[in-house]
This record gives structure tokens, C-alpha cells and sequence, in this order.
């Protein structure tokens, strides 16, 4: 028997860079204020290890990412640093790595209907520079592509979310035991979620 979609989860990681710059808090009020539910939150340092594994859960994620990548470049009319996929992957891996075991992250679950897909809402595109406004990375940051192709880095735009619900399932296994994660009730999900709204009037 299916779960009720109030109870789909999704991954949130705020990235080195969103530590350092004392955004959680915004942060984490851009997704509650959704009526998104925290389930799941820890602070911790990754390693290397943990990262790969984290980037390399979807096995398309290599091809897809250098694809999008490079027709990132070709749609500004710039050159992409090479047309091989997996090659410009491999430098995005490797810049990732040492982005997100610079520092602190925060890893948190977020769990409502359609948290995925609200969460990749709220937080907006994956560059900076193209993501709207209103999202936190069009809102809290300035980073492109170009800009961190330049100087040999990843991309820092503050959050990471999971691309998919599949993808979700996934990391949260990676980062959360079950025991880290908390089953509880808000009085505020009577309003989201409640058929009849019952219990308003005395």
C-alpha cells in the first residue's frame, strides 16, 4: 500500500559556502514557510568518500551533467571546455570534492507533498547567475559557470536538493541512519493537510 504523499522526503545539504556566509537560518525558513516538515538534521564534515558516493548515486549523473554543462556554454555562445561529457565531468567531480569537505555542511530531510519538487523550486536553478530571482540561489548569491570554470572551482551556490524523488530515496539512505530521522506531528499540518479542516470552530 502506497504511502499518503504527505509523506514524501527529500535531501537538503547547505553546502560550505552557506555555512560560512550564516544562511541557514534563511534557509531553512524558505522551506518551512512552503509547510514543508524538517524530519532529519545534522551538522558534519564529508569526506572525499562520501561526496563521490553522493554525486554518483544517479549512474547517469556523469553524462547528463556534462551534457547540460556544455550546452550551458554553446546557449551563452561560449566554448565549452571540451565536447566529451564524461571528460567534463571529471573535473566537476573532482571540484566538488574538495568544495564540500572544505568545511561544515548542514544535511537535512524535508518531508510534505511534493517536497522534491518544491524544494528544487525554492531553491532554484543550479547557477547562480541564471537562477530567478526569489529562489534561494537568485536571491542569496552571484556565481557562474564561467566564473568558476576560470578559476578551477566548483560552483558555490549554497544548497544542494535532490534531483528527483528516486535520487531522494537514495541520498537520504547515504547521509541519515532511520534512527536519525523523526516522526512527529505539526499543528500546522491540520491546515495543509486535514480533508475536512476539522477542529477550527469550538
Amino acid at each position: 500500500m502506497n504511502k499518503h504523499p504527505k509523506y514524501e522526503r527529500t535531501l537538503v545539504i547547505i553546502k560550505p559556502d552557506g555555512v560560512q556566509r550564516t544562511l541557514i537560518g534563511e534557509i531553512i525558513r524558505r522551506y518551512e514557510q512552503a509547510g514543508l516538515k524538517l524530519v532529519g538534521l545534522k551538522m558534519t564534515v564529508p569526506t572525499m568518500e562520501l561526496i563521490e558516493k553522493h554525486y554518483l548515486i544517479d549512474p547517469e549523473w556523469r553524462v547528463k551533467t556534462g551534457v547540460k554543462t556544455i550546452e550551458s556554454y554553446k546557449k551563452k555562445g561560449k566554448k565549452p571546455p571540451s565536447e566529451d561529457p564524461l571528460k567534463v565531468t571529471e573535473v566537476i567531480l573532482n571540484n566538488l570534492k574538495k568544495y564540500m569537505t572544505k568545511g561544515p555542511v548542514i544535511a537535512m530531510v524535508w518531508q510534505g507533498i511534493h517536497a522534491q519538487a518544491i524544494v528544487k523550486k525554492i531553491t532554484g536553478g543550479t547557477e547562480p547567475l541564471t537562477s530567478d530571482m526569489g529562489t534561494i540561489r537568485g536571491d542569496f548569491t552571484i556565481d557562474s559557470y564561467e566564473v568558476s570554470d576560470v578559476d578551477s572551482r566548483a560552483v558555490r551556490n549554497l544548497v544542494h536538493c535532490s534531483g528527483s524523488t528516486d535520487d531522494a530515496e537514495k541520498e537520504i539512505v547515504l547521509w541519515f541512519t532511520q534512527h536519525e530521522l523523526i516522526n512527529y506531528r505539526l499543528v500546522n499540518e491540520a491546515m495543509l493537510y486535514d480533508v475536512n479542516l476539522d477542529g477550527i470552530l469550538e
